[in-house]
Protein backbone atom coordinates (compact mmCIF):
# COMPACT_ATOMS: atom_id res chain seq x y z
CA UNK A 1 0.00 0.00 0.00
CA UNK A 2 1.38 3.40 -1.00
CA UNK A 3 2.00 5.67 1.94
CA UNK A 4 0.07 8.98 1.65
CA UNK A 5 2.12 12.15 1.29
CA UNK A 6 2.40 14.14 4.51
CA UNK A 7 0.01 17.09 4.57
CA UNK A 8 2.82 19.74 4.40
CA UNK A 9 3.95 18.28 1.06
CA UNK A 10 0.39 18.32 -0.26
CA UNK A 11 0.05 21.95 0.76
CA UNK A 12 3.27 22.90 -1.02
CA UNK A 13 2.18 21.05 -4.15
CA UNK A 14 -1.18 22.81 -4.16
CA UNK A 15 0.45 26.23 -3.63
CA UNK A 16 2.91 25.63 -6.46
CA UNK A 17 0.09 24.74 -8.84
CA UNK A 18 -2.15 27.69 -7.95
CA UNK A 19 -0.72 30.26 -10.44
CA UNK A 20 -1.17 27.92 -13.40
CA UNK A 21 -4.59 26.74 -12.25
CA UNK A 22 -5.68 30.35 -11.80
CA UNK A 23 -4.45 31.34 -15.25
CA UNK A 24 -6.26 28.43 -16.87
CA UNK A 25 -9.45 29.18 -14.97
CA UNK A 26 -9.32 32.86 -15.89
CA UNK A 27 -8.84 31.99 -19.52
CA UNK A 28 -11.61 29.42 -19.48
CA UNK A 29 -9.16 26.85 -20.78
CA UNK A 30 -9.35 23.11 -20.56
CA UNK A 31 -6.82 20.81 -19.01
CA UNK A 32 -3.11 21.42 -19.49
CA UNK A 33 -2.09 20.07 -22.87
CA UNK A 34 -5.40 21.07 -24.40
CA UNK A 35 -6.53 17.71 -25.75
CA UNK A 36 -8.13 17.85 -29.19
CA UNK A 37 -8.39 21.29 -30.78
CA UNK A 38 -12.04 22.44 -30.94
CA UNK A 39 -13.03 22.44 -34.62
CA UNK A 40 -13.31 25.85 -36.19
CA UNK A 41 -12.09 27.66 -33.10
CA UNK A 42 -8.83 29.19 -34.30
CA UNK A 43 -8.40 32.66 -32.80
CA UNK A 44 -7.24 35.51 -35.05
CA UNK A 45 -5.22 38.21 -33.29
CA UNK A 46 -3.94 41.55 -34.55
CA UNK A 47 -1.30 43.06 -32.29
CA UNK A 48 0.83 46.18 -32.49
CA UNK A 49 4.54 46.23 -31.81
CA UNK A 50 4.43 47.46 -28.22
CA UNK A 51 2.91 44.22 -26.96
CA UNK A 52 4.43 41.86 -29.53
CA UNK A 53 7.36 40.47 -27.53
CA UNK A 54 5.18 39.66 -24.51
CA UNK A 55 2.43 38.24 -26.71
CA UNK A 56 4.85 35.99 -28.60
CA UNK A 57 6.15 34.59 -25.29
CA UNK A 58 2.66 34.01 -23.87
CA UNK A 59 0.84 32.65 -26.92
CA UNK A 60 2.34 29.10 -26.93
CA UNK A 61 1.14 28.36 -23.38
CA UNK A 62 -2.37 29.51 -24.22
CA UNK A 63 -2.38 27.31 -27.30
CA UNK A 64 -1.18 24.31 -25.30
CA UNK A 65 -3.67 24.79 -22.49
CA UNK A 66 -6.70 25.71 -24.61
CA UNK A 67 -6.17 23.40 -27.56
CA UNK A 68 -6.83 26.30 -29.93
CA UNK A 69 -4.52 27.64 -32.60
CA UNK A 70 -3.86 31.38 -32.46
CA UNK A 71 -3.14 33.03 -35.80
CA UNK A 72 -1.44 36.41 -35.67
CA UNK A 73 -1.16 39.52 -37.84
CA UNK A 74 1.20 42.32 -36.80
CA UNK A 75 0.85 46.03 -37.48
CA UNK A 76 1.02 49.55 -36.11
CA UNK A 77 -1.68 50.89 -33.80
CA UNK A 78 -2.38 53.79 -36.09
CA UNK A 79 -1.54 55.25 -39.46
CA UNK A 80 -2.25 54.36 -43.07
CA UNK A 81 0.46 51.78 -43.70
CA UNK A 82 -0.99 48.79 -45.52
CA UNK A 83 -0.19 46.48 -42.60
CA UNK A 84 -1.39 48.79 -39.80
CA UNK A 85 -4.22 47.40 -37.68
CA UNK A 86 -6.74 50.04 -38.85
CA UNK A 87 -5.86 49.24 -42.48
CA UNK A 88 -6.17 45.49 -41.90
CA UNK A 89 -9.59 45.92 -40.30
CA UNK A 90 -10.70 48.22 -43.11
CA UNK A 91 -9.90 45.37 -45.53
CA UNK A 92 -11.98 43.03 -43.37
CA UNK A 93 -9.07 40.75 -42.56
CA UNK A 94 -10.14 38.11 -39.99
CA UNK A 95 -9.83 39.32 -36.41
CA UNK A 96 -11.13 38.15 -33.06
CA UNK A 97 -8.77 40.06 -30.73
CA UNK A 98 -7.00 43.35 -31.40
CA UNK A 99 -4.18 44.62 -29.16
CA UNK A 100 -2.98 48.18 -29.62
CA UNK A 101 -2.56 51.59 -27.99
CA UNK A 102 -5.67 52.49 -25.99
CA UNK A 103 -6.52 55.71 -27.87
CA UNK A 104 -6.36 53.83 -31.17
CA UNK A 105 -8.48 51.01 -29.72
CA UNK A 106 -11.11 53.48 -28.57
CA UNK A 107 -11.14 54.99 -32.06
CA UNK A 108 -11.89 51.53 -33.47
CA UNK A 109 -14.76 51.19 -30.98
CA UNK A 110 -16.15 54.51 -32.23
CA UNK A 111 -15.87 53.22 -35.81
CA UNK A 112 -17.78 50.06 -34.94
CA UNK A 113 -14.76 47.79 -35.52
CA UNK A 114 -14.37 46.73 -31.86
CA UNK A 115 -17.11 45.76 -29.40
CA UNK A 116 -17.85 48.60 -26.97
CA UNK A 117 -17.10 47.57 -23.39
CA UNK A 118 -14.72 44.76 -24.41
CA UNK A 119 -11.60 46.88 -23.90
CA UNK A 120 -9.12 45.57 -21.30
CA UNK A 121 -5.97 47.51 -20.39
CA UNK A 122 -2.99 45.13 -20.38
CA UNK A 123 0.25 47.09 -19.92
CA UNK A 124 1.93 50.47 -19.59
CA UNK A 125 4.73 51.11 -22.09
CA UNK A 126 7.50 53.73 -22.08
CA UNK A 127 9.58 55.20 -24.92
CA UNK A 128 13.34 54.74 -25.20
CA UNK A 129 16.32 55.22 -27.50
CA UNK A 130 18.87 52.89 -29.08
CA UNK A 131 22.05 53.09 -31.18
CA UNK A 132 23.78 50.58 -33.43
CA UNK A 133 25.60 47.90 -31.46
CA UNK A 134 29.06 49.09 -30.41
CA UNK A 135 28.40 52.76 -31.18
CA UNK A 136 28.98 55.34 -28.43
CA UNK A 137 25.93 55.72 -26.20
CA UNK A 138 24.92 59.40 -26.02
CA UNK A 139 23.59 60.95 -22.83
CA UNK A 140 19.79 61.21 -22.62
CA UNK A 141 19.57 61.18 -18.82
CA UNK A 142 18.24 64.74 -18.51
CA UNK A 143 16.11 66.96 -20.72
CA UNK A 144 19.11 69.17 -21.55
CA UNK A 145 21.25 66.15 -22.37
CA UNK A 146 18.48 64.76 -24.59
CA UNK A 147 18.28 68.05 -26.50
CA UNK A 148 22.05 68.05 -27.08
CA UNK A 149 21.96 64.43 -28.26
CA UNK A 150 19.13 65.03 -30.72
CA UNK A 151 20.80 68.14 -32.09
CA UNK A 152 24.10 66.29 -32.54
CA UNK A 153 22.67 63.11 -34.09
CA UNK A 154 23.19 62.96 -37.88
CA UNK A 155 19.99 60.96 -38.37
CA UNK A 156 17.08 59.77 -36.22
CA UNK A 157 14.52 57.04 -36.90
CA UNK A 158 11.10 56.98 -35.24
CA UNK A 159 8.02 54.79 -35.58
CA UNK A 160 4.81 55.47 -37.48
CA UNK A 161 2.76 54.53 -34.41
CA UNK A 162 2.18 55.88 -30.89
CA UNK A 163 5.78 56.71 -29.92
CA UNK A 164 6.55 58.30 -33.28
CA UNK A 165 3.37 60.37 -33.28
CA UNK A 166 4.37 61.78 -29.90
CA UNK A 167 7.91 62.48 -31.14
CA UNK A 168 6.93 64.35 -34.29
CA UNK A 169 3.89 66.23 -32.97
CA UNK A 170 4.79 66.99 -29.33
CA UNK A 171 8.26 66.07 -28.07
CA UNK A 172 10.34 68.15 -30.49
CA UNK A 173 8.08 71.15 -29.85
CA UNK A 174 8.44 70.72 -26.07
CA UNK A 175 12.22 70.66 -26.46
CA UNK A 176 12.18 73.72 -28.75
CA UNK A 177 14.27 72.00 -31.44
CA UNK A 178 11.67 70.99 -34.02
CA UNK A 179 13.10 73.08 -36.87
CA UNK A 180 16.63 71.73 -36.39
CA UNK A 181 15.81 68.07 -35.73
CA UNK A 182 12.71 67.16 -37.72
CA UNK A 183 14.39 67.47 -41.17
CA UNK A 184 16.93 64.76 -40.23
CA UNK A 185 14.30 62.49 -38.67
CA UNK A 186 12.80 59.60 -40.65
CA UNK A 187 9.39 58.06 -40.00
CA UNK A 188 9.60 54.28 -40.35
CA UNK A 189 6.72 52.37 -41.90
CA UNK A 190 6.13 48.60 -41.60
CA UNK A 191 9.48 47.91 -39.93
CA UNK A 192 10.99 48.06 -36.46
CA UNK A 193 13.02 51.19 -35.75
CA UNK A 194 15.71 49.01 -34.14
CA UNK A 195 16.16 47.09 -37.38
CA UNK A 196 16.79 50.34 -39.25
CA UNK A 197 19.36 51.40 -36.64
CA UNK A 198 21.02 47.96 -36.63
CA UNK A 199 21.81 48.10 -40.34
CA UNK A 200 23.19 51.64 -40.02
CA UNK A 201 20.40 53.54 -41.79
CA UNK A 202 19.92 55.82 -38.77
CA UNK A 203 22.31 56.81 -36.01
CA UNK A 204 19.64 57.03 -33.31
CA UNK A 205 16.29 55.29 -32.95
CA UNK A 206 13.24 56.05 -30.82
CA UNK A 207 10.44 53.57 -30.12
CA UNK A 208 8.61 51.77 -27.31
CA UNK A 209 11.20 50.11 -25.05
CA UNK A 210 9.51 46.73 -25.52
CA UNK A 211 10.00 47.05 -29.29
CA UNK A 212 13.69 47.94 -29.03
CA UNK A 213 14.85 45.31 -26.55
CA UNK A 214 14.34 42.21 -28.76
CA UNK A 215 16.25 43.62 -31.74
CA UNK A 216 19.73 42.22 -32.36
CA UNK A 217 22.43 44.55 -33.55
CA UNK A 218 21.51 47.52 -31.36
CA UNK A 219 22.36 48.77 -27.89
CA UNK A 220 19.50 50.12 -25.82
CA UNK A 221 20.44 53.47 -24.25
CA UNK A 222 17.56 54.08 -21.87
CA UNK A 223 14.13 55.70 -21.54
CA UNK A 224 13.19 59.29 -22.17
CA UNK A 225 13.65 61.52 -19.10
CA UNK A 226 10.60 61.44 -16.84
CA UNK A 227 9.76 65.10 -17.54
CA UNK A 228 9.16 64.37 -21.24
CA UNK A 229 8.27 60.68 -21.13
CA UNK A 230 5.02 59.55 -22.69
CA UNK A 231 3.59 56.35 -21.22
CA UNK A 232 1.17 54.51 -23.50
CA UNK A 233 -1.37 51.97 -22.30
CA UNK A 234 -1.77 49.00 -24.63
CA UNK A 235 -5.15 47.33 -24.47
CA UNK A 236 -7.07 44.44 -25.99
CA UNK A 237 -10.57 44.33 -27.36
CA UNK A 238 -12.88 41.95 -29.24
CA UNK A 239 -13.47 42.69 -32.92
CA UNK A 240 -17.12 43.16 -33.86
CA UNK A 241 -16.56 40.78 -36.80
CA UNK A 242 -15.19 38.06 -34.50
CA UNK A 243 -16.45 34.56 -35.20
CA UNK A 244 -15.11 33.36 -31.84
CA UNK A 245 -16.03 36.08 -29.28
CA UNK A 246 -16.03 33.66 -26.32
CA UNK A 247 -12.60 32.30 -27.22
CA UNK A 248 -11.40 35.88 -27.79
CA UNK A 249 -12.49 36.77 -24.27
CA UNK A 250 -10.66 33.74 -22.89
CA UNK A 251 -7.42 34.84 -24.53
CA UNK A 252 -7.76 38.41 -23.25
CA UNK A 253 -8.34 37.15 -19.69
CA UNK A 254 -5.25 34.97 -19.97
CA UNK A 255 -3.09 37.87 -21.18
CA UNK A 256 -4.38 39.98 -18.28
CA UNK A 257 -3.96 37.28 -15.62
CA UNK A 258 -1.47 37.62 -12.72
CA UNK A 259 0.24 34.46 -13.96
CA UNK A 260 1.16 36.25 -17.21
CA UNK A 261 2.63 39.30 -15.42
CA UNK A 262 6.22 38.02 -14.90
CA UNK A 263 6.58 37.15 -18.59
CA UNK A 264 5.23 40.56 -19.59
CA UNK A 265 7.56 42.41 -17.21
CA UNK A 266 10.64 40.75 -18.76
CA UNK A 267 9.87 42.44 -22.07
CA UNK A 268 10.13 45.97 -20.67
CA UNK A 269 6.43 46.52 -20.03
CA UNK A 270 4.52 47.18 -16.82
CA UNK A 271 1.71 44.61 -16.51
CA UNK A 272 -1.49 46.20 -15.23
CA UNK A 273 -2.80 42.94 -13.78
CA UNK A 274 -0.14 43.26 -11.07
CA UNK A 275 -1.23 46.74 -9.99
Amino acid sequence: MTKPLPSPFLALTRRAALPLIAALALAGCGTLGGGNKPAGEDIHVMTSGGFTAAYNDLRPEFERSSGRTVKTAYGASMGNATDSIPSRLARNEPADVVILARPALDALVAQGKVVAGSQVDLVRSSIGFAVRKGAPKPDIGTVDALKRTLLAAPSIAYSASASGTYYETELLKKLGIEDQVKPKSKRILSERVGTVVARGDAALGLQQVSELLPIEGIDYIGPLPAEVQRVTVFSAGIATASKQPDAAGQLIRYLNSPAAAPTIAKTGLEPLSAR
